[in-house]
C-alpha cells in the first residue's frame, strides 16, 4: 500500500477513535463502536479525500497494516486494540489479550516433492496468490489434515450475522476415510504479513453459519521463505484463537528427498 494512502487510512480511524464527536475513547474503555458512515464525517473534519472504496479503509487496518501509533501507545501491557465487525457496515475497536500466530522456528520442515507447475510459479502476481497456488497444487491441505480436499472457492465474500461482510482467502471441502465431511477456510499470508487472529475467528463463524452440516477446520498458511511453508490448524477456546496443530513443509525437487529423509519421517 502506498505510504500516503496508508497514512490517510490511519488518520481517519485515529480521528474516529479519539474525537469526542464520535463518542469515542475514554480511559478504561474496552470497546468503541463505529459505522462506515463515520469515515465520511471524519474525512470532512480532516479535510482529506475519501477513498472510493470505504470498506478498504477498515479492511486494510484490520488485515494489512498496524493501527495508528497513538492508539497503540494507550494499549495496556499484554493487551492490544483490534477492529472487529459487529454487523453490516458496523465495527468496533476492541481491547483484547495479545494473541499471535507465528511459526515455531524449532519445528523441522518436512520435504514435499514440488508439484507447482512452472508456469504458475513464473506468473504468480503476489505472495498471497503464490502461496494459495502452492498449497493447492501440492495438496498441502490433504497432507496436513489427512483428508481428501477440494478447492470450492477463492476469495469468498459473504455476510455473517453479527459480523457483517467478510472475505475468506480460499474455501475447501473435504472428506476423510470414515466419510466425515469438512469445510476448511484457509487464510494465507506471504512476505512480512502476519496471520490475523480476527480473520481466523470470523472464518470459523462464517463456516458455522453457512455450512452447519460440515465439520469446520480452520487452516492458516504462511511463507517462511521461498520454499518453506508453515501450516496451522486453528481453533477458538475461551474467545482466544489457539494453535491446534502446526507443521512446516519445504517444497523441493523430488531428487532432493534422500533415503535418510524418508527414514527420518517414519519415526514419529
Amino acid at each position: 500500500m502506498p505510504e500516503s494512502q496508508e497514512n490517510r487510512y490511519k488518520r481517519l480511524l485515529e480521528h474516529i477513535f479519539f474525537d469526542k464527536k464520535f463518542g469515542a475513547y475514554k480511559k478504561g474503555d474496552k470497546e468503541i463502536e463505529f459505522a462506515r458512515g463515520d469515515l465520511e464525517r471524519a474525512a470532512k473534519a480532516l479535510r482529506i479525500d475519501l477513498p472510493k472504496n470505504l470498506g478498504d479503509v477498515v479492511y486494510a487496518i484490520r488485515y494489512r497494516t498496524a493501527l495508528p501509533k497513538k492508539i497503540i501507545e494507550i494499549q495496556p501491557e499484554e493487551m492490544e486494540w483490534v477492529i472487529e465487525g459487529v454487523g453490516r457496515a458496523r465495527y468496533k475497536f476492541c481491547l483484547v489479550p495479545i494473541n499471535r500466530i507465528v511459526p515455531n522456528p524449532q519445528l523441522r520442515a518436512i520435504k514435499v516433492p514440488d508439484a507447482t507447475p512452472e508456469i504458475i510459479a513464473a506468473y504468480a502476481l503476489n505472495d498471497e496468490q503464490a502461496l494459495l497456488a502452492k498449497v493447492r497444487y501440492n495438496r498441502l491441505i490433504d497432507i496436513f489434515l489427512g483428508v481428501t480436499a477440494y478447492s470450492l472457492q477463492n476469495h469468498m465474500r459473504t455476510t455473517v450475522k453479527s459480523i457483517g461482510q467478510i472475505e475468506i482467502d480460499e474455501v475447501y471441502v473435504a472428506l476423510d476415510r470414515q466419510g466425515v465431511q469438512y469445510v476448511i477456510p484457509v487464510q494465507a499470508k506471504g512476505g512480512k504479513d502476519q496471520l490475523s487472529v480476527v480473520q481466523a475467528k470470523q472464518d470459523l463463524a462464517c463456516c458455522a453459519e453457512k455450512f452447519p452440516a460440515l465439520v469446520c477446520r480452520s487452516v492458516s498458511a504462511q511463507f517462511m521463505d521461498d520454499s518453506k511453508i508453515a501450516m496451522f490448524e486453528l481453533a477458538v477456546e475461551d474467545e482466544r484463537v489457539v494453535i491446534a496443530e502446526e507443521r512446516h513443509y519445504r517444497l523441493v525437487p523430488a531428487v532432493e528427498i534422500s533415503p535418510e529423509d524418508l527414514q527420518a519421517y517414519r519415526k514419529k
